[in-house]
């Protein structure tokens, strides 16, 4: 075999998010684009803000000497330190550029923590339902992911599950508040529950247990609801994140990692995740995106336009029979499946020319996910097609 046989085998279990998108392409060659509706991957379809075009062809136009040079390891000081600023001020207190280091997006900077703190063998609970990738992410690193359920009904956390799951080995445990795919966020109340467990776990097994809480959508918030900051609730308390989804650019893969100020030797885990960043062969986040973004920590798409797609979608498969949680966030939807198998209904979906993805590959069978960060028009050609789903599922339609 040419290849690992890890490898091979990872390849097979792989995401299903491609795996549909990719039938979706062929789908789109006999039936044409239009005529395909496709919920699969979150791909924003908003554009940059205007600050960052404004930024962007000022740097085009007065470009600084060097800025395309080798930095430090951890990145960009000015860059660091804005994004400290504003986490310092959704903390309640001082966070500095100390505490920040750029990265290439979350999936970088998540890859640069695991890589950080995990001896091997070392367990790292993932919520479902949770983000495929994580698991291939703590393997990187030697590490042992372990799946806790949320509750069930509403997706949020069970402090007594994650509580049983915890053992000796336990080094992390991963967060994504707003979730994807449930779009919900984790109240303060419920991170407070989290944050004392945890500190009495450290005492009682003698060990630290980070709580990395990843957070490319922690901007993307409906219904004047906010997602509160991990650093106030948790010591041991770990941010990761990207500008794909708030800023609308996933393809420049820019984001950072930080720090709680408060963690036990959090100059020692500085130490390390800098170096890590480094021999990982990620280096430096991309010079250009870290000038850009410096000035744009507070910048964000019209969340507006993706409320809008939430409840065009929303109302109408809930009033065709489809049973879900209402996101307070992100840009995804994750209805039960109205067949046992959730696989078969993507299946089904797919005769309706609809592209979604099943809750198997969350680490939820029964579920299914739709991403609507999709053209708003697309949404409203394709209700005629959910209502012939909907019948075809034994629903109201």
């Amino acid at each position: 075999m040419p290849i690992a046989t890890k490898i091979a085998g990872h390849i097979a279990k792989s995401s299903w998010i491609r795996k549909m998108f990719e039938e979706g392409e062929q789908l789109r060659q006999v039936h044409g684009a239009d005529n395909v509706f496709d919920f699969t991957i979150g791909n924003p379809d908003t554009e940059p803000p205007a600050q960052f075009q404004q930024e962007f062809l000022e740097l085009a136009h007065r470009p600084i000497t060097g800025m395309h040079r080798y930095m430090s390891n951890a990145g960009y000081q000015e860059t660091r330190a804005a994004v400290a600023e504003v986490l310092a001020e959704a903390a309640g207190f001082p966070v500095g550029a100390e505490h920040v280091i750029m990265t290439c997006g979350a999936g970088g900077a998540l890859n640069v923590v695991l890589k950080t703190i995990l001896n091997p063998g070392e367990e790292v609970i993932i919520l479902a339902p949770y983000f495929v990738e994580y698991k291939f992410y703590i393997d990187n690193h030697g590490g042992v992911p372990k799946e806790v359920w949320t509750d069930r009904t509403t997706f949020q956390l069970d402090i007594a599950a994650i509580e049983a799951a915890i053992t000796r080995k336990t080094r992390a445990i991963i967060i994504c508040s707003p979730n994807n795919p449930t779009g919900v966020i984790y109240p303060a109340a419920s991170l407070d529950e989290l944050g004392a467990m945890l500190a009495r776990k450290e005492q009682e097994l003698d060990r630290q247990i980070y709580v990395i809480s990843d957070e490319p959508y922690a901007r993307i918030v409906y219904d004047g609801k906010e997602v509160p900051n991990i650093f106030r609730h948790v010591r041991s308390s770990i941010i990761v994140t990207s500008h794909s989804k708030d800023l609308a650019l996933p393809g420049e893969r820019i984001g950072y990692l930080a720090a709680n100020p408060r963690a036990h030797k959090v100059e020692q885990f500085m130490e390390g995740a800098i170096f890590s960043n480094r021999v990982l062969g990620f280096v430096n986040a991309p010079a250009l995106m870290q000038r850009l973004v410096a000035k744009l920590q507070r910048a964000s798409v019209d969340i507006d336009l993706y409320r809008q797609k939430r409840d065009l979608l929303y109302d109408n498969l809930t009033a065709m029979g489809f049973e879900m949680v209402k996101p307070d966030g992100a840009f995804y939807l994750f209805p039960k499946s109205p067949l046992a198998d959730d696989i078969e209904f993507v299946k089904l979906a797919q005769q309706h020319l609809i592209l979604l993805v099943p809750g198997a590959g969350f680490g939820a069978p029964g579920y299914f996910r739709i991403a609507y960060c999709v053209d708003k028009g697309m949404i409203e050609r394709s209700l005629p097609a959910w209502r012939e789903l909907a019948r075809a599922a034994g629903l109201a339609g």
